[in-house]
């Protein structure tokens, strides 16, 4: 678990080091390239818009789902820039970990003043 926590705080500098640069209020796309920019300089590996496949009573169902990252085939990414995170953005987080196998997850919303203050961070 030493390597998720590290790598964890290593995408959340990241998450705050262009919320720095950036500030609040720009489309969420505009921040999803600043921190692919952003992971590349830290040397982190990253997948961008992952495929989710649904498994229905042992048969995947295809429908369309997408993971904004997945850093290091090891954290979760979910990505916003909204005026409030709401609950339905959480039950998506963990839904979406269960479904992918991941650990770790990390919900970031941009449209915030202070970066800290838009993470949450959920583990299964």
């Amino acid at each position: 678990m030493l390597i998720n926590e590290q790598l964890t705080e290593n995408v959340i500098g990241a998450l705050i080091e262009v919320h720095k640069h950036t500030g609040p209020g720009l489309l969420e796309s505009t921040y999803q390239h600043c921190l692919y920019r952003e992971l590349t300089l830290r040397g982190l590996r990253f997948d961008r818009e992952v495929k989710l496949p649904v498994l229905y009573k042992g048969v995947q169902i295809d429908c369309g789902y997408r993971l904004d990252l997945v850093v290091e085939d090891a954290v979760l990414l979910e990505l916003k820039s909204v005026e409030k995170i709401i609950p339905i953005h959480e039950a998506q987080l963990l839904t979406h970990m269960k479904l992918g196998g991941y650990r770790v997850g990390l919900l970031a919303n941009f449209n915030v003043k202070l970066m800290i203050n838009g993470i949450t961070r959920r583990i299964l």
